[in-house]
């Protein structure tokens, strides 16, 4: 296999910074620059899927959430879990309310909390995705072999656990 093939553009920026700037350690740049850009690869891949269903990533994050969940969650269990603040996560339940696709009732003896559900609809529409996504999510990492990514994920659950992304 030639250089070329085997390079990431991510080589290029390096090599560039290696160049002007001997006195620094970069591997850490290199590896952190790898996981954004594949982040933004792998998150345009998302997109693309879920365009096919007039569906952005978020709103399928919140409709997979109350579906893994399989019952209504409060708006804080709700945002906690797709890691999204009070206010941004209101606006997408009152889309998703008017898509007919969850529902929005008050938490019985606690005005100020509300459970978030799936309707139908929504259950329907999550079912029928969450197929194809999982189909996708496997072609994403199909040059990985099994161990590899065996490897991957727990290297990546041991990044994020260091970083407090725990429950």
């Amino acid at each position: 296999m030639s250089d070329a093939v085997t390079r990431d553009a991510v080589d290029d920026f390096m090599g560039q910074w290696a160049a002007q700037r001997t006195d620094l350690d970069l591997d850490a740049m290199g590896t952190i620059g790898r996981v954004l850009r594949l982040s933004r690869l792998v998150n345009t891949r998302l997109k693309e899927y879920f365009a096919q269903y007039d569906m952005e990533t978020w709103e399928f994050d919140v409709l997979a959430t109350l579906r893994r969940s399989d019952r209504p969650l409060t708006a804080k269990a709700l945002a906690s879990s797709v890691m999204i603040g009070s206010a941004a996560l209101t606006n997408r339940v009152d889309r998703l309310v008017a898509h007919g696709l969850v529902t929005r009732d008050s938490v019985p003896g606690d005005r100020r909390s509300l459970h978030i559900a799936l309707t139908d609809a929504g259950r329907d529409l999550v079912d029928r995705v969450v197929e194809g996504h999982v189909q996708n999510q496997i072609q994403i990492l199909s040059a990985l072999e099994g161990t590899d990514r065996d490897e991957l994920t727990r290297l990546l659950r041991t990044l994020l656990i260091s970083l407090g992304d725990t429950r």
